[in-house]
């Protein structure tokens, strides 16, 4: 699913993964090759003001992102429920806001599960946890959907 509506795949460059939250949203950033999510930042919603969404429009232009991946929570049955459409909104805004980079939405059910889990493996609990677990949810999405593209253009080129 494309918010702007068009197939087309930029070819290599920085990608962003966007994990949407009621109150913070998380950011990760990928390598240009692209294959490797890293943490980047965290950032307040501002939903009155959109602040958060003119924050990662400096962040799309500063990194020269190509491509933009919005989280989307879907439930665990497959349905579209209201988080779900809060992301969707939330990436059609920032469509708006960077085109022509594309906003695409992957599937990020239980991606927050996953890295509290991993943030508390390594020690990283409380306080520390809930300032980087929307960071580490962000890498989540984007390194999965790295990974699958990845393993899309592998099976193109056989």
């Amino acid at each position: 699913m494309n918010a702007q509506g068009s197939g087309h795949r930029p070819g290599p460059g920085r990608r962003l993964g966007i994990d949407v939250g009621a109150v913070r949203v998380g950011v990760a950033l990928s390598d240009p090759a692209p294959m490797l999510a890293t943490p980047l930042v965290t950032l307040q919603r501002d939903v009155e003001g959109g602040g958060d969404l003119g924050r990662l429009v400096e962040i799309v232009a500063e990194h020269e992102v190509v491509e933009v991946v919005v989280g989307m929570p879907r439930t665990l049955a497959g349905r579209h429920g209201p988080a779900a459409e809060a992301a969707e909104s939330y990436g059609t805004a920032l469509a708006e806001r960077i085109a022509p980079v594309p906003v695409v939405y992957s599937d990020e059910r239980l991606t927050t599960v996953t890295a509290s889990r991993m943030l508390s493996k390594r020690g990283v609990r409380g306080k520390k946890q809930r300032a980087v677990v929307d960071q580490a949810a962000a890498v989540e999405i984007l390194q999965a959907w790295l990974d699958s593209r990845g393993n899309t253009t592998r099976e193109e080129l056989s």
